[in-house]
């Protein structure tokens, strides 16, 4: 009587559950803030169902939109103990775990998209490297604008807003630091909570480039723009280096490629949609002022004190520092 071939089996057994571990699919859960009908979401789910054509379905994307995950510190803690591989949040919640990620957030750093188009051409590569130093693997810096101030009163000088109430984002230093230099005691609320604090009066100010004003409903509960930007925002896809490397090096691949140009497409949209968001605020009744050049020069020694109150309490990398400045310097030269 033939006797039971059991290493067989237990080989057979081996090749086929390996097999079909090869088969299953790699399930990134992705939580953002920007809600679901968005520019950033749109693109996201386009790119998502790209890649997970390319990899014949062994990468897929669950996403978690409008804040359902918390505000970006939540996001990011989700991220660390591993009950999301991902996350888009703003370069404010990575001030802690990479500070040189906000350099480009400094208060009215830039004075035209032209500078920011020649700064980022030469240093988005060194901000994206240092994310993934820190565990993170970013696939390019979504912009999300110049940011504008946005009120119930109308703001011309530096003076108007000493009648105001301010919000700035949780967690973000340099929005903070920028209305504690003009003399302000600025209000933080996460993104969730604005529209009603605008509506309560909890709060009279916010700082927004105009797609977010539309996308959130700011603009139904205020009534003034000054035209000056503050601020240069932006965001990042993040995800967690320990989900990507579970990726095959040809699944990575083409994550990177794909959400790489899917990125590069969306600071196109985002740039031709403020544009055409800042008519529709027009359109909508929403006034727009210009501070005059004395309101102008105090706003920017304002923000110079801000930078260098940031600069001390946050560990900006020095070279980093003289390296954005260097850039924005070379620029200034050209003729």
């Amino acid at each position: 009587m033939m006797k039971p071939f059991y290493p067989a089996l237990a080989l057979a057994w081996v090749v086929f559950t390996a097999l079909l571990g090869q088969g299953q699919a790699e399930v990134i859960k992705i939580a953002t803030l920007p809600p679901d009908g968005t520019v950033w979401m749109k693109e996201i789910r386009r790119n998502a169902a790209i890649i997970e054509k390319r990899t014949a379905g062994r990468v897929q994307f669950r996403f978690y939109p409008g804040g359902v995950m918390g505000n970006d510190r939540s996001v990011l803690r989700k991220i660390r103990v591993g009950q999301l591989q991902g996350g888009g949040v703003a370069s404010g919640a990575l001030a802690e775990l990479y500070p040189d990620s906000q350099l480009y957030g400094l208060p009215m750093l830039f004075r035209s998209y032209e500078e920011v188009d020649y700064l980022r051409s030469r240093m988005d590569g060194l901000i994206l490297k240092g994310l993934e130093r820190q565990g993170l693997v970013a696939f390019g810096i979504a912009e999300s604008g110049f940011a504008y101030l946005m009120s119930s009163l109308p703001i011309r000088r530096v003076e108007d807003l000493e009648r105001l109430k301010v919000w700035v984002p949780e967690g973000d230093p340099i929005s903070r630091t920028f209305f504690e230099a003009a003399g302000r005691s600025p209000i933080p609320l996460p993104l969730s909570d604005v529209l009603i604090g605008l509506q309560t009066g909890l709060v009279e100010t916010v700082g927004t480039p105009p797609i977010g004003a539309i996308a959130l409903q700011w603009h139904t509960a205020v009534k003034y723009l000054t035209e000056t930007p503050l601020l240069y925002t932006y965001g990042m896809l993040l995800i967690d280096a320990r989900a990507f490397n579970r990726l095959g090096g040809e699944d990575q691949s083409v994550v990177r490629d794909v959400m790489g140009n899917g990125v590069i497409e969306l600071n196109k949209l985002n740039r031709k949609d403020n544009e055409s968001a800042k008519q529709a605020l027009k359109t909508q009744g929403i006034t727009f002022l210009r501070p005059t050049a004395e309101a102008l020069d105090k706003l920017r020694s304002i923000a110079a004190e801000a930078t260098a109150r940031v600069a001390k309490k946050e560990a900006y990398t020095p070279e980093v520092q003289e390296m954005l400045r260097r850039h924005l310097d070379e620029y200034r030269k050209i003729p």
